[in-house]
């Protein structure tokens, strides 16, 4: 199947639980990713994880991303575990490095559904495909930082994941245009921060639209 014939699906980055709460009641996310780097940002700790995830479902989440840790397989394996044990609406996360893609791979064969995030290279992105991974995380941010355009590479991995289990789940997504560029060359999922997705659903033309229909409404009498 084409990339372009897959659904789009926007995710919300953050674990910011106020604005979270808002845009999954909104409807307009289709789940939650977080990383320990965001938990950190947003006060979180490791012991509240469960909570976070029995919230988010609560509030209508449908894929809840949550990354392992730890300095050895082992560790990784049993946190990651851990994080499965949370329910069926959870998606671990495992970092893009030698043993991170043999960790994915045992995962995968135990049938888990796995993000490989922090993916830099088209080789990476072939590797996941390859163990059967469901997502890859390319960050377009940092690649951008680092004089790398991501803008040309991020459509690269979904390509050469065509016909596998594996699609591109584009993060570090700096505005509205990013998702848009990146979805017209291919892209199907998108994570952003609560700011970014804003962009997504607001426009001031269609804001002072609103106001014209709502004054008009007013005059004939609604």
């Amino acid at each position: 199947m084409p990339a372009n014939a897959i659904a789009p699906r926007l995710y919300v980055d953050s674990a910011d639980t106020e604005r979270v709460s808002a845009l999954l009641a909104a409807g307009v996310v289709h789940g939650v990713t977080t990383n320990p780097t965001i938990l950190e940002r947003g006060g979180r700790t490791a012991a509240e994880i469960p909570s976070l995830y029995s919230q988010w479902v609560a509030e209508g989440a449908r894929e809840i991303f949550f990354q392992t840790w730890g300095a050895s397989r082992d560790e990784l394996l049993r946190n990651a575990s851990a994080i499965r044990g949370l329910g069926d609406r959870v998606a671990v996360k495992v970092p893009a490095t030698a043993e991170g893609f043999a960790v994915a791979s045992t995962l995968v064969a135990d049938g888990a559904t796995v993000l490989i995030t922090a993916v830099y290279s088209v080789a990476q992105a072939l590797a996941a495909a390859s163990i059967g991974a469901a997502y890859i995380a390319p960050y377009l941010g940092r690649l951008r930082d680092a004089g790398v355009d991501g803008d040309a590479l991020i459509p690269e991995m979904q390509a050469v994941c065509a016909g596998s289990t594996t699609n591109v789940l584009a993060a570090s997504l700096r505005s509205a245009d990013d998702i848009v560029s990146l979805r017209l060359a291919g892209v199907p999922y998108f994570t952003a921060a609560p700011d970014v997705l804003d962009q997504v659903l607001q426009h001031p033309v269609s804001d002072s639209s609103a106001v014209e229909f709502d004054a008009a409404m007013g005059r004939i009498g609604a």
